[in-house]
């Protein structure tokens, strides 16, 4: 027993002695991330799933830490109600996801917003101590991958046929509209746990909404995620992201660098969704909408039919997005090495099952829609499925009848005979 002490004692005097930990990132480095992080809670949940929960003053949450924040005033809710907006109503065989896992556990009180805690071994999993919670850069070839219209034809937009760039170290099943001025989409994300093959790969379902030149977009994302590096494990977990320079060093996942500004303290970035679907079972949904109120120009994240989590800030932070997007996305992506490649990776998507499994089998998005100037939610105009991968990973915008909204099914198992 006293050996074993000695050990852990030797073991924490040479990490402190240490250049770098487990060769990735230096000890000193690691704190002060972890300090620059971790606010100072009012009150602690411990989550019957392991996550802690801080519940920080308003103020003294992570987006004040930049520069153009710092003397921001905090908008508290939109300033028209997104709640008068309406699509279609949701197929009653559909249940709400029973939110987040830490919510059984308490809540975090009026002036505050609930925050993952970021643990030391979550910094040391990461590549770098600058590189945590951030996208991996875009790989992109110059070469481009047309989009497929539902009719299997490539469609134009403004007469000029929709071609997207070959990015190399994702692989995406996405619809996407573009030719119009977005300023907000929606869809009713179903919620699955994908296989994730390597610690360093991750899987999506999402919504996109992006603008800016191809080589350097803006894009505002939210959705669910299955990310064994960033979060220690793989469950499903409801997340945000923002770049303003396609992910090359700006913008981050949720509030792990300052950007978004957060106002409920009802729902906390990186926390495990459950229950999830289950193949021909019972399926669950999360409520994604992804507004900008045309008197602020922020950019409002909202989950559930009422719940408003809080928003990006445009008019400090963005450029292109500080009037509108211009191409919206609603689908999956899997980011890993070992795709467009042998062997491919087994990192599914979706469900993991392919998109004409349909429902019960396949992961769907239903209720989409967008918002343009006219205020109006509604089904985009012109839509295009779009699949890297379609012996991989495969996208379908089916319409069970007339008269009805398409659904959009999206997904595949990776590796597989014809993906091998």
């Amino acid at each position: 027993m006293a050996k074993f002490i000695f050990r852990v004692f030797l073991a924490v005097i040479l990490l402190y002695l240490s250049d770098r930990v487990n060769g990735k990132a230096k000890f000193k480095d690691v704190e002060e991330k972890l300090k620059q992080l971790n606010k100072p809670a009012v009150k602690i949940i411990q989550s019957e799933d392991g996550d802690i929960i801080d519940c920080v003053e308003i103020y003294k949450q992570p987006a004040f830490d930049h520069p153009a924040l710092r003397n921001h005033v905090i908008q508290m809710k939109p300033s028209f109600d997104l709640k008068e907006v309406k699509i279609n109503s949701k197929n009653e065989s559909s249940k709400l996801t029973v939110f987040q896992t830490w919510q059984k556990s308490g809540s975090c009180p009026e002036g505050t917003v609930s925050i993952r805690r970021i643990r030391r071994e979550d910094l040391l999993r990461a590549n770098s101590v600058q590189q945590f919670g951030r996208k991996p850069q875009e790989v992109v070839l110059k070469s481009n991958t047309t989009i497929e219209h539902k009719d299997g034809q490539s469609p134009f937009f403004n007469n000029t046929k929709f071609t997207m760039p070959t990015v190399v170290n994702r692989s995406a099943a996405t619809l996407v509209t573009v030719g119009y001025n977005y300023i907000g989409a929606k869809a009713d994300i179903h919620v699955w746990t994908p296989n994730v093959e390597s610690e360093d790969e991750f899987t999506t379902a999402q919504i996109w909404l992006k603008a800016g030149p191809g080589d350097n977009f803006e894009s505002l994302e939210s959705g669910w995620m299955v990310n064994p590096q960033l979060y220690g494990d793989k469950k499903t977990r409801f997340f945000a992201h923002w770049t303003k320079d396609s992910y090359k060093t700006t913008g981050c996942f949720d509030l792990h660098c300052s950007g978004f500004v957060q106002t409920s303290s009802k729902v906390a970035f990186g926390g495990a969704l459950e229950p999830v679907s289950t193949e021909f079972g019972q399926q669950y949904y999360i409520n994604v909408d992804i507004f900008m109120d045309p008197n602020t120009n922020n950019w409002w994240l909202k989950i559930k039919e009422d719940l408003i989590i809080g928003y990006w800030p445009a008019s400090t932070l963005l450029f292109y997005l500080n009037h509108s997007s211009t191409l919206v996305e609603w689908g999956g992506q899997v980011y890993s090495s070992n795709v467009k490649k042998k062997p491919h990776t087994k990192t599914g998507m979706g469900s993991g099952q392919f998109a004409s499994g349909l429902r019960g089998n396949a992961c769907y998005m239903d209720n989409i829609a967008i918002v343009d100037f006219s205020m109006q939610l509604k089904y985009p105009q012109w839509v295009g499925t779009w699949a890297d991968e379609q012996y991989c990973y495969t996208a379908l915008n089916y319409q069970k009848g007339y008269g009805t909204l398409p659904v959009f099914y999206f997904g595949g198992p990776g590796q597989n005979f014809n993906c091998p």
